[in-house]
């Protein structure tokens, strides 16, 4: 794939990685990538997303963007209070990277429309804020054979994991699903929403630059991705912890009973 003289400059410090170059960098602009969420998770991701240049960026979202918003979702501005966010993030990623092209969906992912949804991308990165929508997601990238990078936030805290359970690990073993690794959601209630527990906003910015490090890895193809990895990160102590999980055999997707 040929770049112009303009995206050779705008993509030099990636082209002279060696782990990168020319043939990764086309690869990230050939690339289609779905984004669950535009608020505190999805948008420093984004931001990064088009900042790498990859081709295409479809955005899910059904929430107007609010004063309170502003303190992490950092792609959406005080201009933006009560507009649509994908028509927010779209016009950020048109400012930023005009070679990217943004593919709004003004909805909400559930069980029913995921796979349709997610089969038309290669990559998907899940920044929900609530459950039901992490295991749809979850689910749908295992049945649509599509890599998933995901991530939760805490008050102080956040977790990132990748999720290829479509795959086999280097020893024959499946890879794990995301109901590997957390079988069942907690009960209702029992997690409070960020409204009232609260949310410290950089941290949004570190999980989802983090999220974005490992879509382009997945896309680009180097390093190691989070495959079987969980990385925590406690901001109140600054510290990163990889916790290693595995297959589960009974896991309900594909377990040794399915």
């Amino acid at each position: 794939m040929a770049f112009s003289s303009d995206e050779v400059e705008r993509y030099a410090r990636h082209l002279v990685l060696r782990e990168v170059g020319g043939p990764g960098q086309a690869r990230l602009q050939a690339a289609r990538v779905l984004v669950i969420g535009a608020g505190g998770l999805g948008a420093p991701l984004i931001q990064y997303l088009a900042a790498a240049g990859i081709g295409t960026i479809g955005i899910v979202d059904d929430d107007t963007v609010s004063l309170s918003n502003l303190q992490r979702q950092v792609i959406h501005g005080t201009p933006d209070i009560g507009r649509a966010k994908i028509d927010s993030a779209t016009d950020a990623v048109a400012r930023l990277n005009p070679h990217v092209r943004i593919e709004p969906h003004l909805m909400r992912i559930d069980a029913d429309n995921a796979v349709a949804l997610i089969g038309r991308y290669d990559v998907v990165a899940d920044g929900s804020d609530n459950f039901a929508t992490r295991y749809a997601v979850s689910d749908a990238c295992f049945h649509a054979k599509r890599p998933l990078v995901t991530a939760a936030l805490g008050q102080f805290d956040g977790t990132l994991t990748t999720i290829r359970a479509h795959e086999t690990g280097p020893d024959g073993r499946p890879n794990p699903t995301y109901r590997c690794l957390f079988p069942n959601p907690p009960p209702p209630g029992s997690v409070p929403a960020c409204a009232e527990a609260g949310v410290l906003g950089a941290l949004a910015g570190v999980m989802g630059s983090l999220m974005a490090m490992e879509v382009i890895r997945a896309v680009a193809d180097f390093g190691e991705p989070l495959v079987g990895r969980l990385l925590m990160v406690d901001a109140r102590s600054m510290r990163f912890e990889t916790l290693g999980y595995g297959w589960d055999e009974g896991n309900s997707l594909n377990g040794s009973a399915n």
